[in-house]
């Protein structure tokens, strides 16, 4: 049985929101809910490969900082930096200053516009390996999926850069496409009822 915490306001969550304050706000209202906008899925498939090797809050802390940094991360933008914007980055003491990483998320972004001609936008690639929610296994006990696997695989082949199977997976838990809130957290049966409302991009 995974673990949950109970809040400040007494409902129960999943055990890792205990880890900060802000942390509640964040698994409230966004962690696990399905998305389907484009920004917000290039946004957090390149905030979670800043994220490895580091705590997921040291970035939430610095989301505007790096929305700001990146053009919002508007990828046709962000696909036009160079040498000059890297260097520039490097010394924003905003963002978390790796130049592997900040050259990846400037990679990706030329490589989100080819997704986009083949696939018709990202969501419809990137929710095309959202996995049989019947054969899930128990919540937060993985790190890693099949599909995660196959996402990152599919990414790499395409040019992609960050995008283990690790990171992949959180980036699905984030964005809704494998519900892994804790069986009893407060938002389990909310995310639950959002993917069954929502219509998955094709």
């Amino acid at each position: 049985m995974t673990k949950l915490i109970t809040g400040a306001d007494g409902k129960p969550r999943c055990a890792w929101s205990a880890s900060a304050p802000e942390f509640d706000a964040y698994h409230d209202r966004e962690w696990g809910y399905p998305v389907a906008d484009d920004i917000r899925l290039f946004e957090k498939i390149c905030l979670e490969s800043f994220q490895s090797g580091l705590s997921w809050r040291t970035i939430l802390a610095k989301r505007e900082n790096f929305r700001a940094a990146f053009c919002g991360f508007d990828w046709n933008r962000v696909a036009e930096f160079g040498e000059a914007d890297v260097e520039r980055l490097l010394q924003d003491a905003g963002i978390v200053r790796h130049r592997g990483k900040i050259e990846a998320v400037i990679n990706n972004a030329g490589r989100a516009q080819e997704l986009v001609e083949e696939a018709g936008s990202l969501a419809a690639f990137f929710w095309s390996f959202e996995p049989d929610r019947a054969s899930l296994p128990e919540p937060q006990t993985q790190s890693t999926s099949p599909e995660s696997v196959a996402l990152s695989k599919a990414l790499k082949k395409r040019g992609w850069k960050f995008v283990g199977p690790t990171t992949v997976f959180t980036f699905m838990q984030a964005m809704g496409l494998i519900n892994d809130h804790a069986k009893g957290c407060c938002c389990r049966d909310k995310a639950g009822q959002l993917r069954q409302a929502f219509e998955v991009p094709s």
